[in-house]
C-alpha cells in the first residue's frame, strides 16, 4: 500500500496528539519518524508507531515531558527527558547542542531519561542546516553479543556523522554497529525469509538464519559477523556509543538499557534514568573558513563518485546518495507499506479514534 507523505504524517500527528502530547511536540515526533520511512529506513519509520503508543500506555513514555537542562559549560550540557518520547527529546538536544557551537565553535550535548530516538541521520543533519557537522548517537537494549560472548550486553547503538558540502548534498554516514539493526529482522519476520549469515547467533553462539532468533535467546552480532571479519571492531564502536551516551550522561547502559517493546520486563537494578544520547555539533569556520572547506568536500565527493567501479556495478556511492534519492522518489511518489504494518495503523486509528488515510 502507497500512502502520499503529507498524509501519512497528518496520521502520525494525530496518533501522537491522541495520547495526549502538545501539538507541537506531537508533530516534531511525527517528522522525525517518518523521516525514516522517507529515507528507506523502513525499519525505524512508522512501522514503530504502535510501539511508541505502547510505551505510553505502559507509563514508560511520557507525552507531556519536562525536557531540561541539568548540567552545563559553554560548549557542553547534559539534558535529562523526564521520559518523554526520544522523537522529542532528541531534537531538542540537538538544538542546545547547534546552539553552543554558534556560540564557541563546538556543541556536545549528552542525554539522560529519554527513550528511542528513531533516525540518527535525522538529528545529525539539523547541524548541517546550519552549516555545521552533525553528530548524533543512541545506545538501545541489549540484544548484542560482544565478541566472543553469548551474552547481549550492547544494543544496535547507531552512529551518525553529517558533513555539509557546498554544490554537492552532505555526506551522510548513519550506520548501527551491528551487522544488520533489530529493524531488518523485524523486515524479515513480516515477510518470512531468512536473515543472511552474520547477523545473528542463536543461544549457544552458533550461526543462524532464523530472524526469530532473539526471542528463544538468541543475539545480534556486532558489525562484521565474527572476529575473523572484524566483529572486535563493531564491538568496540558499540561501546563507545554506549559509553558517550549513557555511561557520561547518567543514563543506563549496557544490560541495563530500557527495552523498547513495552511488554519486555524492566531490567533489575538499573545504574541510570531511561536511554542515553549523544550529540555533537561542530561549525565548520571554527577551524577553516567554511567556503574553503564546503570547496574541499565536492571536491572529495566528486572524487570519490568517479571511482572506477567494481565488475557488476554501475558506480560508486557517496554516504547518503541512496536516503537521498529514496526521500526524493517517496516525496513524489508516496511511502509504501508492508500489510502487517498496515493492520498496526489501522488498529492504532480504530482505537484512538484517529482517521487512517485511505
Amino acid at each position: 500500500m502507497l500512502i502520499a507523505y503529507d498524509q501519512l504524517l497528518s496520521f502520525t500527528n494525530a496518533i501522537f496528539q491522541a495520547i495526549g502530547c502538545p501539538d507541537s511536540d506531537a508533530r516534531t515526533a511525527a517528522t522525525a519518524l517518518l523521516s525514516a520511512d522517507l529515507r528507506g529506513i523502513d525499519s525505524h519509520g512508522v512501522a514503530r508507531l504502535i510501539g511508541y503508543v505502547r510505551l505510553q500506555e505502559a507509563g514508560r513514555a511520557n507525552p507531556r515531558p519536562n525536557v531540561r537542562i541539568i548540567h552545563e559549560t559553554p560548549s557542553t550540557a547534559v539534558v535529562d527527558g523526564d521520559s518523554g518520547l526520544g522523537l522529542v527529546v532528541a531534537p531538542f538536544a540537538m538544538q542546545v547542542a547547534i546552539e553552543k557551537a554558534e556560540k564557541v565553535g563546538t556543541g556536545w550535548v549528552s542525554v539522560q531519561n529519554s527513550n528511542h530516538f528513531g533516525i540518527a541521520g535525522y538529528h545529525a543533519l539539523k547541524a548541517v542546516e546550519k552549516e555545521m557537522i552533525g553528530i548524533a548517537m543512541t545506545n538501545a537494549s541489549a540484544l548484542v553479543a560482544p565478541t566472543f560472548s553469548v551474552e547481549r550486553l550492547l544494543g544496535t547503538n547507531p552512529i551518525c556523522v553529517a558533513v555539509p558540502a557546498g554544490e554537492e548534498p552532505p555526506f551522510v554516514a548513519d550506520l548501527a554497529t551491528t551487522t544488520a539493526a533489530n529493524g531488518k529482522l523485524e523486515i524479515l519476520q513480516r515477510t518470512g525469509k531468512p536473515a543472511p549469515l552474520g547477523w545473528i547467533q542463536d543461544k549457544d553462539g552458533n550461526p543462524s538464519t532464523n530472524p526469530h532468533e532473539l526471542k528463544t535467546g538468541g543475539a545480534l552480532l556486532p558489525l562484521g559477523g565474527d572476529r575473523d571479519h572484524g566483529s572486535h571492531k563493531g564491538y568496540a564502536l558499540g561501546a563507545v556509543v554506549d559509553i558517550l551516551s549513557a555511561v557520561l550522561s547518567g543514563a543506563n547502559y549496557g544490560p541495563w538499557v530500557p527495552p523498547f517493546p513495552a511488554y519486555v520486563p524492566m531490567p533489575t537494578g538499573m545504574p541510570g534514568k531511561g536511554i542515553g544520547h549523544f550529540f555533537g555539533a561542530m561549525r565548520v569556520d571554527a577551524f577553516r573558513p567554511a567556503a574553503d572547506f564546503k570547496q574541499h568536500m565536492d571536491n572529495w565527493i566528486r572524487r570519490f563518485r568517479c571511482a572506477t567501479p567494481a565488475p557488476g556495478h554501475e558506480k560508486v556511492l557517496i554516504p547518503g546518495d541512496p536516503e537521498r534519492e529514496m526521500e526524493a522518489e517517496r516525496l513524489s511518489q508516496g511511502i509504501p507499506l508492508l500489510p502487517a504494518v498496515v493492520e498496526d495503523l489501522q488498529s492504532l486509528a480504530k482505537k484512538l479514534n484517529v482517521e487512517f488515510p485511505s
